[in-house]
């Protein structure tokens, strides 16, 4: 009996079935392939991405004055992280910051719940339960707050580290840490530039009500930051993302149990 194989490539290079044949066997072997180079690397991406947000943490901690000293005076080189339940606003001290993944958490049926359409201001569809705060303190006292955060942007989630002075409205810095926008338009949400925009700026009104803005053009208030000409949706999208994680949905919570409790 002939050989199955010899005789597929025996036939002609024009004859159908063996071009099919050999083109479904080429796709299969790419795909065993891309799959294994897909597992095998994902470690190493993933150190990678966290990596870089450490050190646009750290880069981000060089831009506010002073706070080298004040963190060597309190004897600590980087923000205690702690865990955070977003419904009840309390710590989550069962779990370990250093293995909970918060990005992975936004589409996990079992850590994360749906958003109604009318609460997802932020276009993410699912929120985590938990999520990581950052804090830096000294004798009890909050000295900085960071907050990662995210939402839908024009064309990728867009993710940032938005820091808060100890009044918890106050922009200390914002950070964007991850984003896939349009290059020399929405991308410019990375530039320094931009960014040196939020320090002073305010979330909220004196009623308590998040009122921040990027808005078109040149900001006329301590609520409003300046637009990207021609990425109006880009700017909207890191606007709903701090309205949304400010929230009752987000942070919100936390942030009230923080103001009345402290640390």
């Amino acid at each position: 009996m002939a050989n199955p194989v010899s005789a597929l490539f025996a036939r002609p290079n024009d004859d159908t079935t063996k071009t099919v044949t050999v083109a479904a066997l080429v796709a299969f072997v790419c795909a065993i392939l891309v799959s294994t180079a897909s597992v095998l690397l994902d470690p190493i991406q993933q150190a990678q991405i966290e990596a870089e947000q450490a050190a646009r943490m750290e880069a981000m901690l060089d831009t506010l004055p002073g706070m080298r000293e004040v963190m060597e005076d309190a004897g600590v080189t980087a923000l205690e992280t702690r865990i955070v339940d977003l419904q009840t606003g309390a710590f989550a001290p069962d779990i370990d910051p250093t293995t909970y993944d918060f990005t992975a958490a936004g589409t996990d049926p079992e850590l994360s719940t749906e958003l109604s359409t009318a609460s997802d201001l932020a276009s993410i569809r699912r929120k985590p339960l938990y999520a990581p705060v950052h804090l830096l303190e000294r004798d009890g006292e909050l000295l900085l707050i960071v907050l990662p955060v995210y939402g839908s942007g024009y064309a990728s989630t867009i993710r940032a580290m938005l820091a808060l002075e100890p009044d918890l409205s106050t922009v200390a810095a914002l950070t964007i840490t991850e984003q896939a926008e349009t290059p020399g338009l929405g991308a410019r949400i990375a530039e320094p530039e931009w960014q040196s925009l939020w320090p002073g700026k305010e979330l909220l009104n004196e009623d308590g009500d998040i009122v921040i803005e990027v808005v078109r053009g040149q900001a006329q208030s301590v609520h409003e930051v300046d637009g990207i000409s021609g990425a109006t949706r880009t700017g909207d999208g890191v606007m709903f993302a701090l309205q949304f994680w400010m929230g009752p949905d987000g942070y919100g919570p936390f942030l009230d149990r923080l103001a009345e409790e402290g640390l």
